[in-house]
């Protein structure tokens, strides 16, 4: 059993609460800022304790972390790496039979788990830097819990993490003990700018410059170097080439190991070494005699990238988190001085904590584990939001992996294979092989071909042959190509070998099925995506005249994305590969921009239009639907009649009729009308639609019965004559001659609450003389007066003492009498 050193780390203080804490609870959060040394200590003091039987196999975010944790680990054990500890990482492994405690990267727990959930030979998980909160880690963790709680109470399980809140992870893992250590630090200054950056101001030369300035403020010790990724880190170094008395050492993950190595390593006697890093070296790694650090304040990140359709690397401002661990590295061996890239007064608009990757990534891998898993319903710290997961379920039916939402025999052959479903979609389908194996490398990579064209032939033509690609005067990163064909080397082993010939845009298509894009008509490099996306070139380009190609690569755009990478493709070699994707489709609108009904038959893929057709025998139905749409577009424009029936039904409606609604609103939401559409076809058609036959209709036979006893459209005067009843105002009301109305003794009334008509009374001439709602109380108080005025104004006509009692008329007394 191996012997810890005497205590030399902070950790070491709490290690014997932690080997309680897991005999008594079998769980425990341990929470450490950076250089406490929990990643080396912690599994070689549950390794010495006894409790774990089986192996101990320790998570880490980064593979350069993983190979450092495993050689630290056997080095304090004086044994080479292999033997008791190992690693594990994607390509590389260095395990025996002897080994204990394994040290693996977060993705290949995942398959351990997918592989074996019983965790045979296994006896603790250690989360390292689980604040980092990546997808893997999330996702492992909440594997593991369900494995302990259903098959697996004996399993021992550590979290650890240097800035993370811990209290809701030992909730998560049902009120584990929280061990808490003290961290190592000396002193650190910090220095901001006096003043934010211009905003036209290099990002790159203002980093070297602010390099430059701490080299000569402070003469002692390392300088640590915070960059967001390699691109960045090879133009600092560029413009700090020949700095005096300093060693420039990049470090970055996408390294050769031995180079990675050499950036750790000691500076040279009488050098300064100056590693410029991305954020790899924030936590996991030890870097030796660092006493300065300088902040560029910026940080890469994985998030869903929706132009690409899969995860990749955006460039954030920091968090105050990540500026904090960037500070301590200045103060683990002595006091040290931060240089940060932002003034003090910028400090405050950074957020606080990044978001765990979960609530930000492409979650079609995280989709697609749970399918494998077969349950969804898992205990995650953050959980995935329904609806991107069901975006990434969808995506994943369209690839063949899910069908009914249950994971396919193809869904776990891409489960198996270390690329994203897309392309491991595609790998397999194409038949392996090491073109295709090319491709899902180059597609998973950066960009080796930087500011070039954005055919994707010419990348493919740059990994093959770089020399002679440059030969033609572009640039080629090499570093990027090696790494492509190391991976394509490994993908083309993994997969049973059996090419069916495709071309580099058939393969791609397989991969990006919804961003088949069809070329618009005009002069514009323009394209319809197959998704539904819009999509456009610059113009001049080697794809720019492409009837067809597949866009593997887009920016941001949500109108209409510009097309950064795409591989041309004939109809010929869609229709080889998605044959039984392409339909014909029987399409019967209305077109807003044509101002008609249109029919049309067309052969599409997706929302590719491959062929178009007019649609000559299309049914009465269909066409009257399309009508109607064209209709409520442009609304309803009822004659005066219509307009009548409309009000007269509304307001029997309001006072409790039981009747069809039969506004505008309900008549354009219904299929009232349908019938009376069938031969509509243009904007004209439809504005001169007699809407009373379908008010009528939608009333039907007995509703118009009601309707006219209720709300006649007519008052019958006593003499038999009708006067339209105008439902149009407050009330509803009549003009009528007064003569006409003698002998009346009741008011009329319309409506189920038998509302009083407003009854306009004229004179002979027609002119009103008074408005009543009370025709029986105005002959008992108001008539006397009028019939005074009237008397002398229309002596010709009759105005009796009681036009109660008085017969009606609209005659005038014969002249003499």
């Amino acid at each position: 059993m191996p012997v810890l050193p005497p205590p030399a780390l902070p950790i070491d203080a709490v290690l014997p609460d932690l080997v309680a804490a897991l005999a008594a609870r079998g769980m425990a959060v341990v929470q450490a800022p950076p250089g406490a040394g929990k990643t080396t200590r912690v599994p070689l003091a549950m390794l010495a304790s006894g409790l774990c039987p089986g192996r101990i196999v320790m998570l880490e975010p980064r593979r350069l972390a993983a190979r450092a944790a495993a050689e630290r680990m056997a080095e304090t054990l004086g044994e080479p790496v292999g033997q008791t500890v190992g690693y594990r990482i994607r390509g590389e492994a260095k395990v025996s039979k002897a080994t204990r405690i394994e040290v693996v990267t977060e993705g290949i727990l995942t398959r351990m788990l997918q592989t074996d959930p019983g965790l045979e030979g296994i006896g603790a998980i250690v989360f390292d830097e689980f604040h980092e909160r990546s997808l893997n880690a999330d996702l492992g963790l909440a594997l593991v819990l369900e494995v302990r709680g259903a098959l697996r109470d004996d399993l021992h399980l550590v979290v650890m993490s240097a800035t993370l809140d811990a209290a809701p992870v030992a909730a998560l893992m049902g009120d584990a003990p929280m061990i808490t250590s003290a961290g190592r630090a000396f002193p650190v200054e910090t220095r901001w700018l006096p003043r934010p950056l211009e905003a036209r101001a290099r990002f790159d030369q203002a980093l070297a410059a602010l390099v430059v300035q701490a080299v000569e403020e402070c003469p002692e010790g390392g300088v640590l170097v915070f960059l967001p990724g390699e691109g960045e880190i090879r133009r600092v170094e560029a413009l700090l080439k020949g700095l005096k008395g300093c060693d420039i050492r990049p470090l970055f993950g996408a390294m050769e190991f031995a180079a990675q190595r050499a950036a750790l390593a000691p500076a040279a006697p009488g050098l300064r070494k100056v590693v410029l890093a991305t954020s790899i070296a924030e936590t996991s790694l030890t870097i030796p005699d660092i006493r300065v650090v300088v902040d560029g304040g910026r940080a890469r990140r994985a998030r869903f990238d929706a132009p690409s359709g899969m995860a990749r690397l955006v460039t954030e401002r920091v968090t105050r988190a990540e500026a904090e661990q960037r500070r301590g590295r200045a103060g683990r061996v002595a006091e040290g001085v931060c240089y940060r890239l932002w003034s003090k007064g910028e400090e405050g608009g950074l957020a606080a904590f990044p978001p765990p990757e979960i609530a930000a990534g492409d979650l079609t891998g995280l989709a697609l584990e749970l399918a494998v898993w077969g349950s969804a319903d898992l205990p995650f710290l953050t959980p995935p939001h329904p609806g991107v997961l069901g975006e990434a379920q969808t995506l994943l039916t369209g690839l063949e992996a899910l069908k009914d939402g249950r994971i396919t025999d193809h869904g776990r052959q891409i489960a198996a294979l270390p690329l994203h479903p897309r392309l491991a979609h595609m790998l397999i389908r194409a038949g392996g092989g090491i073109e295709a194996a090319t491709l899902a490398a180059l597609l998973a990579e950066r960009d080796p071909l930087r500011d070039a064209a954005a055919d994707l032939a010419l990348r493919m033509a740059a990994v093959k042959d770089p020399g002679r690609v440059e030969r033609e005067g572009r640039a080629v990163h090499r570093g990027t190509v090696e790494r492509i064909r190391a991976e394509a080397k490994r993908l083309a082993r993994a997969v049973p070998e059996a090419p069916r010939g495709l071309s580099l845009g058939q393969m791609a298509s397989l991969a990006y099925p919804d961003r088949v894009g069809l070329r618009r008509k005009g002069e514009a490099p323009r394209w319809v995506l197959s998704g539904g996306k819009g999509a456009a070139m610059a113009a001049g380009q080697p794809l720019s005249g492409a009837r067809l190609l597949v866009a593997t690569d887009l920016d941001g755009d949500l109108r209409e994305a510009t097309i950064r990478q795409a591989v041309a493709l004939t109809e010929a070699e869609l229709r080889a590969v998605h044959g039984d994707q392409i339909v014909w489709r029987d399409i019967c609108e209305w077109s807003k921009r044509e101002g008609r009904v249109v029919a049309r038959r067309q052969e599409c893929f997706g929302a590719c239009v491959l062929d178009d057709r007019h649609w000559t025998d299309a049914p009465p139905e269909a066409l009257a639907r399309a009508a109607l749409d064209g209709l409520r577009l442009i609304g309803l424009t009822p004659s005066p009649a219509a307009r009548r029936l409309m009000v007269r039904a509304a307001l029997c409606r309001r006072d409790g009729a039981d009747l069809p609604d039969v506004s505008e609103p309900a008549l354009l939401a219904g299929e009232a009308l349908l019938p009376y559409l069938t031969a509509k076809r243009t904007e004209a058609d439809l504005r001169g639609l007699d809407l009373v036959e379908p008010i009528r209709s939608a009333l039907g036979w007995e509703g118009v019965q009601m309707l006219d006893r209720l709300a006649p459209p007519h008052f019958e005067t006593p003499l038999g004559r009708r006067v339209p009843i105008d439902y149009d105002g407050e009330t509803p009301g009549i003009e009528v001659r007064l003569q006409e109305l003698f002998g009346v003794t009741v008011h009329p009334t319309v409506g189920p609450k038998r509302l009083p008509l407003k009854i306009t009374l004229l004179s002979p001439g027609g002119k009103p003389v008074q408005v009543t709602a009370d025709l029986p109380g105005f002959w008992t108080n108001s008539y006397a007066d009028v019939r005074r005025d009237m008397r002398g104004r229309y002596p010709r006509h009759p105005w009796p003492e009681d036009p109660r009692e008085a017969d009606p008329t609209m005659r005038a007394k014969p002249r003499g009498t």
